[in-house]
């Protein structure tokens, strides 16, 4: 049996369970902008965790809790009433606040309780990691860019060094995560991170250490000739328009006039 079970909670429209009616007297750009609160978003994490609670009660209730992996997780970084601390930035943005997420796992007997991994993942993972969990492996005709998991959260192996890519459209983001170091880009904005001694993202290291930086950034610009082209038809949102104002923090970039062939250094 495998079950996804994605949740709108919390996230725009802000209404909790008993909002229906006055949140339908609201436009589309509203319910983004002027809907919600604090107390609004609190209702609507406590009734998708009454839901989850659900789901997990149907599990004991069956006898399969101690033989099924849970899996807890979610799509981005928080945005509008959520913090991200001790992060900055939020969704739509490839700051640790936009890309940092949570994951919990639980599966009885399999992965020790109480295990906190320092293994950097991403969500490509899921997929080699449920389907070892399920006795089988992605085919190998398309093979999956994520890893299995299931050895390090079963305390078997330790954490490996990865590398990961990001690639955003809305002002023209880009970014990296080798090791402990991050390379970002902003708009015309270009930064170097170490993402373990500060995960808030505050010192620049760029011109310190230019090595590491060039190394990231030759990486990142090598996989993306990789990559389809970005196009200026292509869907983002518009984090210029005026729904969106409270989520900037760099001003936009007109994609059409970013060179990635080799301007980001």
């Amino acid at each position: 049996m495998f079950l996804s079970l994605h949740f709108n909670a919390p996230h725009w429209p802000w209404e909790g369970p008993d909002d229906e009616a006055s949140s339908s007297k609201l436009t589309y750009g509203q319910r983004i902008t002027e809907a919600g609160s604090l107390a609004t978003y609190n209702r609507m994490v406590e009734a998708m965790d009454r839901q989850v609670g659900r789901v997990l009660e149907a599990l004991a209730q069956t006898g399969q809790a101690d033989n099924t992996l849970i899996l807890f997780t979610s799509d981005n970084g928080g945005e509008r009433f959520s913090t991200t601390w001790p992060f900055n930035g939020r969704k739509s943005e490839l700051l640790e606040g936009g890309i940092r997420i949570p994951s919990v796992v639980r599966w009885p007997g399999r992965i020790p309780p109480g295990l906190v991994s320092d293994q950097t993942m991403i969500h490509l993972d899921w997929l080699p990691t449920l389907a070892a969990a399920a006795g089988t492996a992605p085919d190998t005709r398309f093979p999956s860019d994520g890893i299995n998991l299931l050895p390090v959260l079963g305390g078997k192996a330790k954490e490996s060094e990865r590398t990961l890519y990001w690639r955003y459209k809305s002002n023209a983001q880009r970014a990296i995560r080798m090791g402990d170091y991050k390379a970002l880009k902003i708009g015309p904005n270009s930064y170097l991170f170490n993402v373990v001694d500060d995960p808030m993202e505050r010192a620049n290291l760029k011109l310190r250490m230019p090595e590491i930086y060039k190394r990231l950034t030759d990486a990142w610009l090598a996989w993306n000739r990789g990559m389809l082209p970005e196009s200026p038809d292509s869907f983002t949102y518009n984090n210029a328009a005026d729904e969106w104002a409270d989520h900037i923090n760099t001003p936009p970039v007109d994609i059409k006039a970013v060179d990635d062939g080799g301007t980001w250094p």
